[in-house]
């Protein structure tokens, strides 16, 4: 009778299952639920995470399952679980993702999974750490579904690494990239210090990180060196093996042997709790617990000294003394705009305090006012002058004189009444009742009897007074064109200054046609 491959598949998982039962029910499995990190993680958020490799559910080998880490194809591959702090490891157990198919498994997915490693570490760096197992031997047809090796060392991460590295010619079976599939990673072990089958035994040799089984020194814990690990490191050094070198410490004595600590603090120019890290700027002394002085550009570490220069606006060997006055800046060598008080131009950026003198503007008060404009803050309009561009930016005098129709020295007053032009050197005419400033023109009318532009031309013949409206008597022969007196004579019969009075009747005498110049009057 043959068994399907779902039926092979079922059996195979549950043989290891009971051989990974019987070998690691003595253990605890230290790496349940503890952080874990994987590299290219396939898109899914929370369905392929690197965690689920470690939150112990092993139903579902299936990607989709949402109970394996999954990675995508790359050329390396690397998931690792932080155990938090150092244990002392047994084995570790690794269920690979097999879509639930032994078949499937072994001809599609095993391809990817060949050559892996394990290492166990006390960093994130495999090559720092213990190689555990170096898959050379397997082939798809061979490769377990659930993998167990033994690894009696102690360590913080549990790696797990593949590659397929370019120029290599790798066996059968494996494909050109590899990825990450990981159902669940069991890492059997006991807390440091413990050893035995149910971790019950406290190692002898305190300092010792001891076997596992055997309670047998392995090698000294940080801090400790020697013959089972009694002693601690010689004063300067700390760490595992005691290989790293303390920090700046203010006693180097009072530096932890375990951990690198500095128990008195740091000296001059450092700080961190193991005195490895100089002053940040603008900090010095013991524990960079001083500030630099304010007008020093940062300062030595040490000892507080401006030897790295001074801030803007400073000088001096400790940076103790401002600009002179009219000048500021960086090493105070530029100079202060035209400040209306010089004493208040600030030292540090050349910005007068009190606003600009008259004739500039601009925080730095070094911009002349705008072409038209002159004073304090800029805030006058140059008058007419001839030439706008040579108004005085302090005073506001024209340089080169008025514009026609204006006097004074900012050009701003108009000719006086009766005079205008270039200078106002130029009279009205005596008709005009006032005239225009600038060309003379009569603009506010002429005196009666005249008319025109420039009230040049006399009222036309019959007319006179204001705009020569008015009309002169008929009984006139013309009149005055200013006030309408019939000064050249009236028609006969009529009399009087506007010829409005009649004459009386009149008869020719005997004498008129001898003569008729004489007219005598009955």
């Amino acid at each position: 009778m043959s068994l399907s491959g779902q039926s092979v598949y079922l059996l195979d998982v549950l043989t290891v299952w009971f051989c990974l039962l019987a070998v690691s029910q003595a253990y605890v499995n230290v790496a349940l639920n503890k952080p874990a990190y994987h590299l290219y993680p396939a898109p899914g958020v929370d369905r392929f995470d690197a965690s689920n490799a470690v939150d112990g559910r092993k139903s579902d080998l299936s990607g989709p399952g949402g109970q394996c880490a999954v990675s995508y194809t790359a050329k390396n591959a690397t998931w690792w679980v932080n155990l938090t702090s150092i244990y002392s490891i047994h084995h570790i157990n690794i269920y690979f993702g097999t879509d639930n198919d032994l078949r499937n498994f072994r001809f599609v997915l095993t391809k990817f999974i060949l050559g892996f490693s394990v290492y166990v570490s006390n960093t994130t760096d495999r090559l720092q750490g213990t190689l555990c197992y170096k898959d050379d031997n397997s082939t798809v047809e061979t490769m377990p579904t659930v993998f167990t090796t033994t690894c009696p060392v102690h360590g913080q991460y549990v790696i797990y690494y593949n590659e397929r590295r370019s120029g290599v010619t790798y066996p059968d079976g494996y494909y050109y990239f590899v990825s990450i599939a990981l159902c669940e990673v069991e890492v059997y072990g006991c807390p440091s210090g413990f050893y035995g089958t149910n971790c019950s035994n406290a190692c002898p040799d305190t300092n010792c990180y001891c076997h596992i089984e055997t309670g047998t020194c392995q090698g000294c814990k940080p801090g400790f060196q020697g013959y089972l690990c009694t002693l601690a490191c010689d004063s300067g050094w700390y760490g595992l093996g005691c290989s790293e070198s303390c920090g700046q410490c203010r006693d180097v004595n009072k530096c932890i042997n375990t951990n690198g600590t500095c128990l008195t603090g740091c000296s001059a120019g450092y700080t961190g709790h193991r005195c490895h890290t100089s002053c940040q700027y603008g900090f010095f002394g013991p524990d960079c617990a001083d500030r630099c002085n304010d007008t020093c550009d940062g300062c030595n570490r040490f000892n507080g000294s401006c030897d790295s220069g001074c801030n803007p606006g400073w000088n001096g060997s400790e940076c103790q003394y401002a600009c002179d006055k009219g000048s500021f800046g960086e090493n105070c060598s530029e100079t202060c705009g035209h400040c209306r008080d010089v004493d208040l131009c600030s030292n540090t950026n050349g910005t007068c305090l009190t606003g600009c003198d008259v004739g500039y503007q601009g925080d730095l008060c070094k911009t002349k006012c705008d072409k038209g404009s002159f004073g304090i803050d800029c805030n006058e309009t140059c008058g007419h002058c001839r030439e706008v561009n040579l108004c005085s930016h302090t005073n506001g005098a024209c340089l080169t004189g008025c514009s026609a129709g204006f006097r004074g020295n900012l050009c701003k007053t108009p000719c006086m009444r009766g005079f205008y032009g270039e200078n106002c050197t130029s009279e009205c005419v005596d008709t005009c009742n006032g005239c225009n400033n600038v060309i003379g023109l009569c603009e506010y009318g002429c005196y009666p009897g005249w008319t025109g532009a420039f009230c040049q031309i006399d009222c036309p013949y019959g007319l006179f007074g204001k705009d020569c409206t008015g009309e002169c008597n008929d009984n006139c022969t013309g009149c005055n064109n200013v006030n309408g007196l019939c000064d050249r004579g009236c028609r006969p019969g009529w009399k009087g200054d506007y010829c409005d009075i009649g004459r009386l009747p009149y008869r020719k005498s005997a004498s008129v046609a001898d003569n008729c110049n004489k007219i005598t009057y009955s």
